[in-house]
């Protein structure tokens, strides 16, 4: 593998951790935002307008960070019931398929996103004070990780590294779990 190769992947191992983490935070804090707000409701008798629509929009950011992620490990959809029935060879076609699709998904997520941002960043979301357009910041962002990591993965297969090795060492999720249950009763 070439120099650049490996200090792109490492760059973009650390990215995807830094975005699982990003993630994994605005999850804990989603939850608290969501606690407070039910606290405020029946304890306080008094509900801040903000908890609500501040959670949805943490959860947009670490639903579409948590797929860019899912992207980058393989946890993306595919065609998994073709990947058993198929020589290793069009397994190999089948996983670039899927990742070209990915990529071609978080482009349009960028392209898209870039347009909504853009059409609403001059109206005012009355509860958080803050520009309209940043409801969809996290389209955006997350169509710029799915797609350099799905990109990543097609430029890996496309220079020869066996990225799809391990997978296809993988027994079927029914024979996996098979093989659970027989271990779990021995």
């Amino acid at each position: 593998m070439s120099t650049r190769l490996v200090k792109t992947g490492r760059a973009l191992s650390g990215l995807s951790t830094l975005t699982l983490w990003l993630a994994g935070i605005g999850l804990v804090v989603m939850t608290a935002i969501v606690a407070w707000q039910v606290f405020c409701r029946y304890v306080l008798n008094d509900s801040p307008s903000w908890t609500e629509p501040g959670a949805v929009m943490l959860m947009s950011w670490f639903i579409f960070l948590g797929a860019a992620v899912g992207v980058r490990e393989n946890y993306h959809l595919g065609f998994d019931v073709l990947l058993y029935v198929v020589p290793k060879g069009g397994k190999k076609w089948l996983r670039m398929i899927s990742d070209l699709v990915a990529l071609a998904f978080g482009c349009g997520m960028i392209w898209y996103g870039v347009e909504l941002v853009r059409l609403t960043w001059d109206t005012i979301l009355p509860s958080l004070h803050i520009s309209g357009g940043w409801n969809y910041v996290p389209l955006v962002a997350g169509g710029v990780l799915i797609s350099l990591f799905a990109l990543e993965r097609i430029v890996l297969r496309l220079a020869g590294e066996p990225i799809d090795d391990l997978l296809d060492e993988l027994p079927p999720a029914e024979a996996a779990a098979e093989l659970d249950t027989a271990n779990v009763k021995a």
